[in-house]
């Protein structure tokens, strides 16, 4: 199989969205994402990093000093990024069970927990290259890791985290759709 620079492909743009657990995602890429779903906006120009990792157990047997079988024992699949558009839906996300509400016109007010609970969310990622177009679907996800929030001079305002995708009743841990034409190739 030679080597076709056509098949390189970039991330150029993209969106995060966020929806209710159980919200309806679309089931090809011409469909708008429905109601329900919500743009999470501008995000750090580092983009999206997906990481996906399998974990297993080696199985040892007297008679071979090396294993005689793997099994695996564990999945785990992040997508890390960076909102830079301090609005409800990504400062709620940012802080687990917060509320926000409005106290006087025009003054705000997140109500951050002491003992947040479980925000399970369903995420959906979209990303474009040219004419190609990818959406990552996690029916059950949820932020699990939140980095610093550092206020400066020097940038802006960002809400950086993680979101751990659980597996859903499919068992899929995911469902990724593509129109790019070197998935069809053999």
């Amino acid at each position: 199989m030679a080597n076709d620079a056509d098949n390189v492909r970039v991330g150029l743009n993209g969106s995060i969205y966020i929806a209710p657990k159980g919200t309806t995602a679309p089931a090809d890429l011409e469909t708008a994402w429905p109601a329900g779903w919500v743009d999470l906006g501008y995000l750090s120009d580092d983009g999206v990093e997906m990481s996906y990792s399998t974990e297993t157990e080696d199985i040892n047997a007297w008679q071979s000093l090396s294993p005689v079988r793997k099994v695996l024992t564990g999945v785990d699949m992040t997508l890390g990024f960076t909102a830079i558009e301090l609005k409800t839906s990504t400062i709620t996300l940012y802080f687990p069970s917060s509320t926000m509400s409005e106290v006087t016109a025009g003054v705000n007010k997140l109500s951050i927990p002491a003992a947040p609970t479980p925000d399970e969310r369903a995420i959906g990622l979209e990303w474009a290259d040219g004419d190609i177009v990818n959406r990552l679907i996690i029916a059950r996800g949820e932020v699990t890791n939140r980095d610093s929030i550092t206020l400066a001079r020097s940038g802006a305002v960002a809400l950086p985290m993680t979101v751990s995708a659980y597996a859903d009743t499919a068992p899929e841990i995911a469902v990724w759709l593509s129109n790019d034409p070197a998935w069809a190739a053999a």
